[in-house]
């Protein structure tokens, strides 16, 4: 009987004390990755029109949105939307933002200074 006890305990600690390994062959799901940010993309051309109210800025066929985080330079100095008219050459990047809409990422009010290169 002692025995048969002893057996008893014996079986039990070694199922409770066993290493548990089941589903230990799974693999661990991978983490999405994070959205990334839209890329910028370069653009020149003349000014068609500006709606200042709006913020604005009509280049060939495509609408510009000035955002507040807009880097916006004249002549090498920072500038504001306020200061490009009709005609105008500008230059510099953008990116598509939710809705298909073109916002401003930095504008370039001018031509390209002669020392700047591709």
């Amino acid at each position: 009987m002692k025995t048969l006890i002893a057996l008893c305990l014996i079986a039990a600690f070694t199922s409770f004390s066993a290493p548990r390994s089941i589903g230990a062959d799974k693999p661990v799901p991978a983490e999405k990755p994070a959205a990334k940010a839209p890329r910028s993309i370069p653009f020149h051309g003349k000014v068609a029109s500006v709606d200042k109210d709006a913020k604005v800025l009509t280049v060939g066929e495509r609408k510009f949105h000035a955002a507040s985080t807009t880097k916006i330079m004249k002549a090498g100095k920072p500038a504001t939307l306020t200061d490009t008219t009709v005609g105008e050459e500008v230059g510099g990047a953008y990116r598509e933002v939710e809705g298909g809409k073109l916002e401003l990422v930095s504008l370039r009010i001018g031509p390209k200074p002669a020392g700047e290169k591709k």
